[in-house]
């Protein structure tokens, strides 16, 4: 039995190990891939105490935190969760199951498909989400980038210099980055920017091939050839695990109070999953360590102890 669970890899998850342990909590963190959403990243510098650090880096450092403050980590996909009459719950993974007095969710978001012929067909073959994890693997290659906001920015700008060609395409007329990030792809002599235009179908035999391209104004649709086409056109919360648990707004985000508690005792959720307006690594750190405070403090108070969390002061040894 432990004391909780925290679904989720990344810095909210790492975050909710390292508060649960110094409650002298027994967690447990399951995710699918070590450090969530930072795999996705590229250089980051809007995390305090580093003026500059990479995805890799930070998610070792977090990661090296978590192990050595004895926190059990587990790789894998939650399938199912249970909550018994005793008010624990049981978690089902693979073919594994655990129970926990309480459970973290701190899945981050999933990337956004366009649902279109060939997508699913070719992903992993081709057809990529991420251009920091995935890129290399197209060098001197011809590629497209799908989306019009920063990420999708970022993806190109980090294919061009990868890549021999780069296609931006995008279904408005102007993009929704950073005008610094536009400015710099539009400079990029390899970059080739395509408005109003949609990709309708990703086309291949082993492998990406081809893309469908139609623009939205003359309604022509063109072929064009590349090895492969990386989709970013946002992310999504993938939160029916815990629908039966949690009340979720439109965007299916998981709806929390100020203590982060979802509507069943015992369950809590942290980070870009949650309705939070602003989606940054250390608004998710902070939530995180709000839930495993309050997970601490709802177990106590289970067991008919009167806690009150206040500072988390560091013990220093002599």
């Amino acid at each position: 039995m432990y004391d909780t669970i925290i679904i989720g890899a990344g810095p909210a998850g790492y975050t909710a190990g390292i508060y649960a342990a110094r409650r002298e909590m027994k967690a447990l963190i399951i995710g699918k891939e070590a450090g969530g959403q930072l795999v996705w990243a590229a250089d980051i510098e809007n995390y305090p105490g580093f003026k500059q650090i990479s995805n890799i880096d930070l998610i070792k450092k977090m990661e090296e935190h978590v192990k050595g403050l004895g926190v059990e980590m587990k790789s894998g996909e939650i399938n199912k969760i249970e909550k018994g009459k005793d008010g624990n719950f049981t978690v089902y993974a693979s073919k594994e199951k655990f129970e926990a007095k309480t459970i973290i969710v701190a899945i981050g978001l999933t990337p956004r498909r366009l649902a279109i012929p060939g997508e699913e067909e070719f992903s992993g073959k081709g057809t990529s989400y991420c251009a920091n994890c995935d890129g290399p693997f197209f060098r001197d290659k011809v590629v497209a980038v799908v989306g019009g906001g920063n990420s999708a920015i970022d993806a190109a700008e980090i294919m061009s210099k990868i890549a021999k060609k780069v296609y931006l395409v995008h279904r408005q007329e102007k993009f929704r980055a950073f005008a610094a990030a536009i400015k710099e792809v539009e400079s990029r002599d390899n970059i080739e920017i395509i408005t109003n235009s949609e990709v309708k179908e990703i086309i291949g035999s082993q492998f990406v091939e081809k893309i469908k391209v139609l623009n939205n104004k003359t309604n022509k649709e063109t072929e064009m050839d590349v090895n492969g086409i990386f989709i970013e056109v946002g992310r999504i919360a993938a939160t029916d695990l815990v629908k039966d648990f949690a009340d979720r707004n439109e965007k299916m985000e998981i709806l929390v109070d100020e203590k982060c508690k979802t509507k069943t005792n015992g369950l809590f959720a942290a980070g870009d999953v949650t309705q939070v307006p602003f989606k940054q690594i250390t608004i998710a750190t902070g939530q995180a360590t709000i839930a495993a405070l309050a997970a601490y403090q709802y177990i106590q108070e289970s067991q008919g102890k009167n806690v009150k969390v206040v500072m988390d002061r560091s013990v220093h040894k002599k």
